[in-house]
């Protein structure tokens, strides 16, 4: 069946553009984007890597880090990551895992045979600090990601973990919540001082808590 929500992300060692790294140790405390590419020196890539160095402040800010893997060497890493920064305007400051022998791509099923046998799609892996994959998602060779999106659910997965609440239809932080409907009326009412509005008996609406 794969890799399921709520599975600890299997451990593995890994060349990388920042030396060979244990991804469990790696990960330490934080959070974690991990995401494949389809191959290096292809143009799609070049805009989302770029684009993801320059989300390293807003990543610092969500205890989060990224780590990317293609199937090809540290040596064409390397190479490539001169094109990114010079048509980017960026420096790549996180590591891309070499992945020759696909052991890692195979893993966390990144070769899906009937879309392209030869190269990763592209597919993202959200991982807590308690190292379990918290999402995913995938994304055919020709599609770019959307990397804001990437920050807005994990901004939905802390808050939610701290709270009682979930997040509606495009929920950005600083937007109202909904209560969860395991709870009570009246734990509703000591858990969120700020009130809530009940349209439906499931659907209660609350500010933000931690705002």
């Amino acid at each position: 069946m794969g890799l399921l929500l709520g599975d600890v992300a299997p451990n593995f060692d890994a060349e990388t553009t920042d030396g060979k790294i244990n991804f469990h140790d790696w990960i330490g405390d934080n959070w974690v984007v991990f995401f494949s590419h389809p191959a290096d020196y292809t143009p799609v890539c070049t805009t989302e890597l770029g684009y993801t160095s320059k989300l390293h402040g807003e990543l610092a800010k969500r205890n989060a880090k990224a780590i990317a893997l293609s199937i090809d060497s540290v040596e064409d890493h390397k190479g490539w990551i001169k094109d990114i920064e010079e048509t980017q305007g960026c420096s790549v400051n996180f590591p891309i895992i070499a992945d020759v022998d696909k052991k890692v791509s195979e893993l966390y099923s990144m070769i899906h045979p009937n879309a392209d046998p030869k190269v990763t799609v592209r597919s993202v892996y959200v991982i807590d600090p308690n190292k379990k994959i918290r999402a995913t998602f995938t994304y055919p060779p020709s599609a770019g990601r959307n990397f804001n999106e990437i920050l807005r659910l994990i901004d939905s997965l802390q808050l939610t973990d701290g709270y009682k609440v979930a997040t509606p239809v495009n929920w950005e932080s600083g937007d109202d919540v909904i209560v969860v409907p395991s709870l009570s009326d009246a734990d509703a009412d000591k858990l969120f001082p700020k009130g809530y509005k009940k349209i439906k008996p499931y659907l209660r609406v609350t500010p933000q808590p931690n705002k």
